[in-house]
């Protein structure tokens, strides 16, 4: 239903005001309210009405300066300035102070009012499609609802959240593919007082090299080959909102200097523009990459890394969360189910003892593609272990511990593989974590004793 709306007429002429008031009453939806006085109006505010004709001439004030006031109380009410001056000046003065419209009095007055007090809810009513937009989108990343989870590591994420969303501190996640980064950054951000500007997310390692600087920072016409038109970067587009930067160590070293330069500057110069634009985002950043390795070895900024640094949040993976993984699976299946009309599958115990003891090397990324699939594959509604395509069961924490008559070359290699399965095949990483030489990973790649999946 459209929303009711509040309509103060402030009218000095008894006859006029009465005119206007019928006229807009026949709306049901409309409550119509009359003032005599500019003052009367302005104590009444407090009521908050939607919309408010202003005569221009009442005997306590002329209409600029009670305008004025009313937009200082409140900002977001429509105004309608209606006048028997058809002074052009009088009428641009008005809209250059925030007036809506600016109707001077004769015959038609009351059928222009009508129309102009029709296009104000119309836009009153996509304004509140849009609050209640963004107060489901709100609910939807509200931490407890999108980062499912009742280990002691998820709690202590959701209190990170809470902390980093009641500031605008440079928030820095990591943790390793598929653990829900970019979910713990729209958390934050819906949770915090940008919920109602823009989150803007870039995935730098999508980007082609060349383009990264002009989808940052945007462009003029004519920067290069192809730069038909003028393009704003994302920096302008999160502008009092959000910029989630995914994949920042993947940044060459030179736009890591022009991201420095701009953080600490605040502003950003468009590619071939020799101008100046300040901006107010936030920024958060992720990456898989261990940050302080990166710095280590000379293909990070270290200046940049404590810029980046802000609020630290490292996310679990699905392995070191236990029973999560079955939290999840649960909860993937219901949802998978009810979007594809299908009767309501669950996982036999032999299903959920097989979930347990996978390491989930692409953690809740690669669950969600389990159980669908699963769901699928299942000849029933009780998904069994054979309905689960997962690719190796030999958890990381077990390899060990594992007491077994393999020999101890292949006990190593599993336990490289696991390494290069959570570090994304980045073979320098395995090496450094596991304390060997990183030609020794090399030749076990080369002798398919592993592998780089």
């Amino acid at each position: 239903m459209p929303p009711p709306v509040t309509i103060f007429i402030v009218e000095d002429n008894a006859w006029y005001g009465e005119l206007l008031e019928y006229k807009l009453a026949q709306n049901p939806d409309y409550t119509i309210r009359r003032f005599t006085t500019a003052q009367s109006c302005l104590d009444n505010l407090g009521d908050k009405p939607d919309i408010i004709t202003l005569d221009y001439s009442l005997p306590d004030g002329k209409g600029d300066q009670v305008l004025q006031q009313i937009k200082e109380r409140l900002p977001e009410v429509a105004v309608i300035a209606i006048s028997g001056q058809e002074d052009i000046r009088t009428a641009i003065g008005m809209l250059r102070q925030g007036a809506y419209d600016y109707l001077v009095k004769d015959e038609e007055t009351a059928d222009r009012l009508w129309n102009t007090v029709g296009n104000i809810r119309k836009q009153l009513e996509l304004r509140q499609e849009n609050t209640r937009l963004r107060e489901q989108i709100g609910q939807k990343y509200d931490p407890q609802r999108a980062i499912l989870g009742e280990s002691p590591q998820v709690r202590q994420l959701y209190a990170l959240i809470e902390k980093a969303a009641r500031t605008n501190i440079t928030v820095s996640i990591s943790g390793e593919t598929g653990t829900g980064k970019e979910l713990v950054a729209k958390a934050i951000h819906y949770g915090s007082e940008r919920r109602n500007a823009a989150f803007v997310a870039v995935n730098v390692a999508a980007i082609p090299r060349e383009l990264v600087e002009s989808e940052l920072f945007g462009h003029e016409k004519g920067a290069f080959t192809g730069a038909v038109a003028r393009r704003i970067g994302r920096f302008e587009e999160a502008h009092k909102g959000t910029l989630f930067l995914d994949e920042v160590a993947e940044l060459d070293m030179s736009l890591q200097a022009k991201l420095l330069r701009v953080l600490q500057e605040r502003e950003v110069s468009r590619v071939g523009g020799s101008s100046t634009i300040p901006f107010d985002a936030r920024l958060m950043v992720a990456t898989h990459r261990d940050l302080t390795q990166e710095v280590k070895e000379g293909r990070f900024r270290e200046d940049l890394y404590y810029r980046l640094l802000g609020l630290p949040i490292a996310l679990p993976p699905l392995r070191e969360r236990g029973e999560d993984v079955l939290l999840l699976a649960d909860s993937f299946l219901r949802e998978f189910c009810t979007q594809n009309n299908m009767a309501t599958c669950t996982l036999s115990e032999a299903a959920r003892q097989k979930l347990r003891h996978y390491s989930f090397p692409g953690n809740v990324r690669e669950l969600k593609a389990v159980v669908e699939l699963a769901a699928v594959l299942a000849e029933n509604d009780q998904i069994q272990p054979q309905d689960l395509p997962l690719r190796h069961l030999q958890p990381e924490t077990a390899v060990a511990d594992t007491i077994s008559n393999e020999s101890l070359r292949s006990q190593m290699a599993a336990i490289v593989q696991r390494y290069l399965d959570a570090h994304s095949g980045n073979i320098l990483q395995v090496a450094a974590k596991l304390q060997i030489g990183k030609s020794t990973v090399y030749r076990m790649v080369q002798n398919n004793e592993v592998y780089i999946r």
